[in-house]
């Protein structure tokens, strides 16, 4: 619940004084002992917490999502597995999973979805960690349209979806092996390039450091980097950019 939605409460008489004044006690920081529920990023950033769900104990990511989705209409966990999913389902049942993803969704919400984020990749192989951005930038709110499978390799399929890329208010650009997608996306285009380098390639591809390094070392402008298989760093800045470009009533 943000701010302006206890003060709504409290003038409609849903909420006690008494009710809303222990709510705000814990409205900024909800601590757990092993964890810190930041209940206040929504007003702060505009986006709610999203939950890293790989390496957390099973009783700790239970009762961190109980938490969250006590308070909120839209809660997301990434990076989980399917037995995290099965886990987590019992106790709440509205969550979704999206085995390709590893998303974990609770949303209570009508989504409603603006501008247009492009999100490309290289291979299939790289679609998991697109997945990850695209449905990122779906949950925050933006309209995502997929261009997958379109690398260096056979350039041609690239060019014969350039106008649909070119439309995009950003473009999430997903690549292994040596992670060219991106320069070459970042020659063609307006707006901003978010280049997200995979995990996918043989030996020499050091588990996406030689995309990493390629991205990086572009000489292509408008281009920022993430993280090495990092969909949703990119989802996220895709996102911030995304609503810049409609409230500035760019496209």
């Amino acid at each position: 619940m943000t701010n302006r939605e206890l003060l709504e409460s409290v003038k409609n008489n849903q909420l006690s004084l008494e009710e809303a004044e222990q709510l705000l006690a814990t409205q900024v920081v909800e601590d757990l002992g092993y964890a810190k529920l930041d209940h206040n990023r929504q007003d702060r950033q505009g986006f709610g917490e999203v939950v890293f769900c790989q390496g957390k104990e099973d009783r700790f990511l239970k009762e961190i999502f109980k938490r969250l989705v006590q308070r909120e209409d839209k809660v997301m966990g990434t990076r989980a597995s399917l037995e995290q999913y099965k886990f987590l389902k019992e106790e709440i049942k509205e969550l979704t999973y999206d085995e390709v993803s590893k998303i974990i969704q609770y949303d209570q919400t009508k989504p409603s979805r603006i501008g247009n984020i492009i999100v490309c990749t290289a291979g299939t192989a790289d679609i998991p960690v697109a997945e990850e951005a695209a449905q990122t930038a779906e949950f925050f709110g933006g309209k995502v349209e997929r261009v997958y499978d379109v690398g260096v390799a056979g350039i041609h399929r690239l060019f014969s979806k350039l106008e649909v890329i070119q439309g995009g208010n950003c473009i999430v650009s997903v690549a292994g092996m040596e992670g060219a997608l991106s320069s070459v996306i970042g020659g063609l285009v307006d707006v901003p390039v978010i280049a997200v380098p995979t995990s996918i390639g043989y030996g020499a591809n050091f588990h996406g450091l030689s995309a990493l390094l390629t991205m990086i070392n572009s000489c292509s402008n408008g281009i920022a980097t993430v993280n090495i298989d990092n969909g949703y760093g990119a989802g996220y800045l895709a996102t911030q950019i995304n609503r810049l470009a409609v409230n500035g009533g760019i496209k």
